[in-house]
């Protein structure tokens, strides 16, 4: 059994601590600011539910309390997750009022008293439902935040689990109030899949993430999806080539975005109704556009620019014939025809928002086809296609870095292993890495590159990926040389928070009244914000409590400016912002200090692999709530705050100035 220790002590004490300031400031109300003077903003996700009776909350609080105290006793132990998304789930519920109707009261014992059972099992080294069939839920804990989070498990009666089976990963569709509280509940209730139209299916085990509740299956609640097949693939036999990905209403939506970006991590991806885009589903007109800036930051999330990823893998919609969402599976029709090739649809004959059980019987079936088939690993053909170096690989073929970030890229790469060669053709692509399929050696194979010719040397080791870069319009061998745009390393901003980071505020408040109301404003927003809706605490430290760890393996979330925080100062001179006499400048742009403010995404100098962001959380804010489609990147790479507008619930004040660095982290002329 692992060794106990007690390395989450101190973020559990933080935690309890900040739960306390949260009832003290009324964090339950739904107000998202509690700095003396900030303005207020109503919360929308999740709703204010009902106010909770003080003999109800009272001894909650207290058993919360102490449950949360032997969560952190129970250190390193890898199931103690499977207990604490219990107190966790409840811990919300009284913070933000998620009591919906009065008969939901008994919610609250009942899911803390599982939590509390499971935990005495956890302190005895008893997992008994890591054995459960049926119907479960468990836990896991998070690398973007440490915070615990919860999916359900459905593992059929009859499935041979001394052998590798298939799983259907399956993204629910909206609900405002299915927080973990109603979450968790759910998934112990019945089947959701398909409508519940596969509860006695005896072929795969279903999986269905939380997805940080309600944020379209986008930012964080992406990365819980990749974390939750990680965790359930470490807890059974999951067979990674068998791995499919299914979703309806916006689960439809998350699976258009993930499996196109995604796409070889599956051997099927099926989308119900959901949306693929921004514009024609919000039916905006250009005369009702937002900011150049803005639209250009749909392309993070509109599925028809990652349209032929999706040739890698088969794909089938659904959509019920009197189901205004078919709109979706429509324009992804004719996306993937202008490319050449054609989407099977399922249509639900007179259904609306809902599966047919014809159709989910025909889905089904393809389902085992797709699972008997299974994954290939190593395709001979591979399409790539991105407008971001976020999503470039692809199997084998990796678009490491582009020409021009926000443009259309594509690469096509075609192996023959008869002749030990790979043709290649491309367009927008700055630098290309081919791997090996699995793991195969290079050496010796022959290059043709969009018709030029080059050879892998041969140096008498095995050569598992190559690194190319073009120069002067050819290809050459090699990395880009200096700072550059890359995988995971391109912005915009949100791009912080699809990974592990910590927030550092300001040590001291700035001299300037009206810059210290707003970074204590913001940072306070932000701090609730990410606690309401990504379902996690803040992780912050103070300047002095960053280690090396924090620094090799996450991004650094910094508030304030050099004379306010001390990492800050520490980077100053590598960075692109300069707080200089009075004046902020980036570029040939200026700003008077005392009543702007920058915020904007960089590499980090003290480790240029990881990010720094100054002054900013997600940039799309509570106004953007009423629907998913809407929940995207609102600001770029860098943007200068005008503090003659207070914030608001769209944006984070008068937004004076907002743009892109180029591909080499400059700014653009």
């Amino acid at each position: 059994m692992p060794v106990k220790t007690n390395r989450k002590a101190e973020r559990m004490k933080t935690t309890l601590f900040r739960w306390m300031i949260a009832a003290a400031l009324g964090g339950c109300c739904g107000q998202m600011a509690a700095q003396e003077g900030a303005p207020v903003i109503e919360r929308r996700l999740p709703p204010v539910g009902l106010e909770i009776p003080a003999e109800i909350r009272g001894p909650l609080e207290a058993r919360v309390t102490a449950f949360l105290d032997n969560v952190w006793a129970e250190g390193n132990d890898p199931l103690v997750a499977d207990a604490a998304i219990f107190g966790k789930a409840v811990r919300w519920a009284l913070i933000h009022r998620e009591i919906y109707d009065a008969k939901q009261w008994p919610l609250l014992e009942e899911m803390l008293a599982m939590g509390e059972e499971r935990l005495k099992q956890v302190e005895n080294e008893e997992y008994p439902w890591a054995k459960q069939r049926g119907l479960l839920v468990r836990g896991y804990e998070s690398r973007v935040d440490g915070s615990y989070q919860p999916y359900g498990l459905e593992i059929p009666a009859h499935l041979d689990l001394s052998k590798p089976v298939p799983l259907l990963v399956w993204l629910h569709g909206r609900g405002d109030k299915t927080t973990d509280l109603h979450f968790i509940r759910g998934c112990l209730g019945k089947s959701q899949a398909l409508g519940g139209m596969v509860a006695e299916q005896q072929d795969a085990i279903i999986v269905h993430p939380f997805g940080r509740h309600c944020v379209g299956w986008k930012h964080a609640g992406e990365t819980d999806v990749f974390e939750v097949i990680e965790h359930v693939s470490s807890q059974y036999p999951i067979d990674p080539d068998r791995i499919a990905l299914a979703g309806f209403s916006m689960g439809g939506a998350g699976a258009w975005h993930i499996g196109a970006r995604f796409p070889d991590r599956f051997c099927a991806v099926h989308a119900g109704a959901g949306f693929a885009e921004t514009a024609r589903y919000n039916k905006l007109t250009p005369d009702r556009y937002p900011s150049p800036v803005e639209q250009t930051l749909w392309k993070v999330y509109d599925t028809p620019g990652y349209v032929r990823n999706l040739f890698n893998v088969p794909v089938l919609a659904y959509s019920g014939e009197k189901d205004k969402q078919k709109q979706a599976a429509d324009l992804m029709a004719e996306a993937i025809a202008a490319e050449g090739g054609q989407l099977r649809h399922v249509i639900g004959l007179e259904m609306e928002h809902k599966y047919h059980p014809d159709a989910v019987a025909e889905i089904w079936a393809w389902l085992k086809e797709c699972w008997a088939k299974g994954r290939d690993r190593a395709p001979a053909k591979v399409e790539v296609q991105t407008p971001t170096a976020r999503h470039g690989r692809v199997h084998w073929v990796e678009s490491v870095a582009l020409e021009r970030q926000w443009e259309d890229s594509r690469v096509q790469a075609q192996r023959d292993g008869e002749s030990r060669s790979i043709a290649v053709t491309s367009r927008n692509v700055a630098s290309l890495r081919l791997h090996g399929p699995d793991g195969a050696d290079l050496a010796g194979w022959k290059l043709n590159l969009d018709g030029q010719t080059l050879t892998v040397a041969a140096p008498g080791f095995p050569v598992d990926s190559v690194s190319l870069r073009r120069e002067g319009g050819k290809w050459t061998w090699g990395e880009p040389e200096g700072l550059t745009k890359g995988a995971g390393l391109q912005g915009p901003i949100d791009d912080a928070f699809l990974d592990r980071f910590v927030v550092v505020g300001p040590e001291s408040p700035s001299a300037e009244p009206r810059v210290r109301q707003w970074v204590e404003g913001e940072l306070d927003h932000f701090r609730q914000r990410w606690r309401a809706l990504m379902r996690g605490d803040l992780p912050e430290k103070n300047a002095d409590e960053v280690n090396a760890i924090d620094v090799a393996e996450g991004n650094l979330i910094l508030w304030g400016d050099p004379t306010t925080n001390p990492l800050i100062a520490e980077m100053a001179d590598r960075l692109p912002v300069r707080w200089e006499d009075g004046k902020i400048r980036l570029g040939s742009q200026e700003w008077a200090a005392a009543d702007h403010v920058p915020a904007f995404i960089f590499p980090n100098p003290l480790n240029p692999e990881r990010y720094v962001v100054i002054n900013s959380g997600l940039t799309f804010r509570e106004g953007h709530d009423g629907t998913n489609s809407l929940q995207n990147p609102k600001l770029g790479d860098w943007v200068v705050i005008g503090l003659d507008e207070a914030p608001n619930e769209l944006t984070p004040g008068r937004v004076a100035a907002n743009g892109f660095f180029d591909e080499r982290w400059q700014v653009k002329p």
